[in-house]
């Protein structure tokens, strides 16, 4: 397992050997995983020495792993951006693509190293936006994700294609489109994911592409009131393609839930992905006794437990688990069973359905 730290490794050194044994044994599936946010410290480190001295981000680079090398302090969401272009620095060519989804399968995926660990989570569907660089067209970047991807059996791995908020309707398109088009040859895409920085872009004009992306068969996942700055509009539009999963939904307005969970005229109940630590590391939520898990575990609602970025928020799938069986107020204080049914939600969540 990957060292944690903050309120998931607090929840964790919390619980007696048996329900950590009785946590690792679980079937979880990971299903809210940022490629670019999940890279290991490691990996990270070794890219870093490689880059030139007189590359165009060296200071960025410098500055980013002197922060990586402390314990993270997050203000607010957004803060969390920062890191993106040093990592796309470090990741713009094809081997280095290879390099760092390796290591994330891995991550995830993998036995520890000493063989005293199981790994992290059963099945896992891996999320990335494609990048054009100097190096690589988008198609590249694709192929070159699938690659590793697909070293994996199918039970065990897919890949979502993220669309950034920040796109124009160019580049969104031919996302879409090279999301289509990989499935169709049979390569193993199965959803697409909406993504960003919250404060960023107007989903009504992404809906006609994330529909078409519906209509070629594909999952529909989309990051929705994630910010206090996400109007309802924001969200209107997005819950309008009817997605099949929403990521974080943090402030999604209880007339919206009232509006699109209702049973009539027929039931709509989009899993919700739950991402406790990256919640209150970024302070979005205050306490977990105000996360909005709370309200979907109360309403029946489906979820799946997820580590979102697991670089910048120091957690783990075990960790994530353990603030739900954890007792208050370093978690939830849920039975094993309460905790086995959330974990099986998440696997029938799965685009891929990683059955037996």
């Amino acid at each position: 397992m990957s060292e944690i730290s903050g309120p998931a490794a607090a929840a964790l050194a919390s619980l007696r050997p048996d329900n950590v044994i009785f946590l690792q044994s679980l079937p979880k599936a990971e299903l809210h995983a940022h490629l670019n946010g999940s890279i290991p410290v490691k990996t990270i480190l070794e890219l870093a020495q490689q880059y030139p001295p007189s590359g165009a981000h060296a200071a960025e680079v410098a500055d980013t792993i002197e922060k990586l090398g402390s314990e993270v302090d997050f203000n607010e969401i957004s803060d969390f951006f920062f890191l993106m272009s040093v990592i796309y620095a470090l990741t713009s060519t094809p081997e280095a693509v290879a390099t760092v989804t390796r290591a994330v399968l891995q991550s995830f995926l993998n036995p520890a190293d000493d063989g005293a660990e199981s790994p992290q989570c059963a099945y896992l569907e891996l999320r990335s936006t494609p990048r054009a660089t100097a190096h690589m067209t988008r198609e590249r970047y694709l192929i070159t994700v699938l690659d590793e991807i697909e070293i994996y059996p199918a039970t065990q791995a897919a890949l979502i294609v993220s669309v950034d908020r920040r796109m124009n309707d160019l580049d969104l398109a031919e996302c879409v489109s090279l999301a289509i088009e990989m499935k169709n040859r049979g390569r193993r895409v199965v959803g697409i994911d909406v993504c960003g920085d919250p404060r960023n872009g107007d989903m009504r004009s992404f809906t006609h592409h994330l529909s078409r992306a519906k209509g070629a068969g594909l999952g529909l996942t989309v990051h929705i009131a994630e910010h206090t700055a996400n109007t309802t509009e924001d969200s209107l539009a997005l819950l309008s393609c009817r997605p099949d999963r929403l990521g974080h939904a943090t402030f999604l307005s209880d007339e919206l839930k009232a509006l699109f969970f209702a049973d009539i005229p027929q039931p709509y109940k989009p899993c919700i992905e739950i991402c406790l630590s990256s919640n209150l590391l970024g302070k979005s939520v205050a306490s977990l006794d105000a996360h909005h898990i709370n309200y979907y575990l109360k309403n029946d609602h489906p979820i799946v437990i997820c580590t979102d970025d697991t670089l910048p928020f120091r957690t783990s799938c075990l960790g994530e688990y353990s603030l739900l069986l954890a007792q208050p107020p370093l978690g939830l204080g849920l039975s094993r069973d309460d905790v086995s049914r959330i974990a099986r939600m998440g696997m029938d969540a799965a685009f891929l359905r990683p059955r037996d």
